[in-house]
């Protein structure tokens, strides 16, 4: 199920097998650390996502599954070990194998037949900072993660509820400062101009 409070990545499906031993392996690259993304552009401003390379480093990963769409019977999980986590410097890759229940097995196929090709990552953020300059936020940590999952679509097009909301947020507050700062410039002007007028009255009479 989609909610309002956790974030999704969208990556795809890197590569699908079938071992000897009956195994069926799918892995991916959910998570690439120090890569912006584009979530939101608004009139010309494109605000940019960026996940640091430490942001996992205490982040809860014990118990997430893959699942379709995030929601329904997990396919694989990492409570029983068929869903693994392989944290590299340039990213987060994950391994699971699908032949250990019908779900998976299943997904597998759907997958092994291009009815999916995309998966979700789904997390929630416990630190971030964010550079105005460039409209970049960067996630520092990341507080749980909750599963991967294969999807209909790509998470920035459909499912990235939160960051594009965050960043829907952070252009109404960069708008209203800089109303703000401009209402702010027109009245210290207008005091200027006042002075100097009351100055002019003031030696003119003098």
């Amino acid at each position: 199920m989609i909610t309002k409070d956790r974030q999704y990545k969208s990556f795809n499906f890197e590569r699908r097998e079938k071992t000897e031993d009956g195994k069926m392996i799918v892995t991916g690259n959910p998570i690439v650390f120090n890569r912006e993304t584009v979530i939101w552009e608004y009139d010309g401003v494109q605000y940019k996502e960026v996940i640091d390379a430490k942001a996992l480093d205490s982040a809860d990963m014990g118990d997430v599954v893959l699942n379709i769409d995030h929601c329904g019977k997990p396919a694989a999980k990492t409570k029983n070990n068929t869903l693994t986590f392989d944290k590299r410097i340039d990213g987060l890759y994950i391994e699971a194998d699908l032949s250990q229940n019908a779900t998976g097995r299943e997904l597998y196929e759907d997958i092994d037949n291009g009815f999916y090709d995309k998966m979700s990552f789904a997390f929630t953020t416990e630190e971030d900072s964010y550079n105005r300059d460039t409209h970049t936020r960067t996630i520092l940590k990341i507080a749980k993660v909750y599963d991967v999952s294969a999807v209909t679509f790509p998470a920035y097009e459909q499912t990235s509820i939160s960051a594009r909301s965050w960043a829907e947020a952070q252009h109404e507050i960069e708008v209203a400062e800089a109303t703000a700062a401009e209402a702010s410039q027109r009245d210290a002007e207008a005091t200027q101009l006042e002075l100097y007028k009351l100055k002019n009255r003031i030696l003119g009479g003098i």
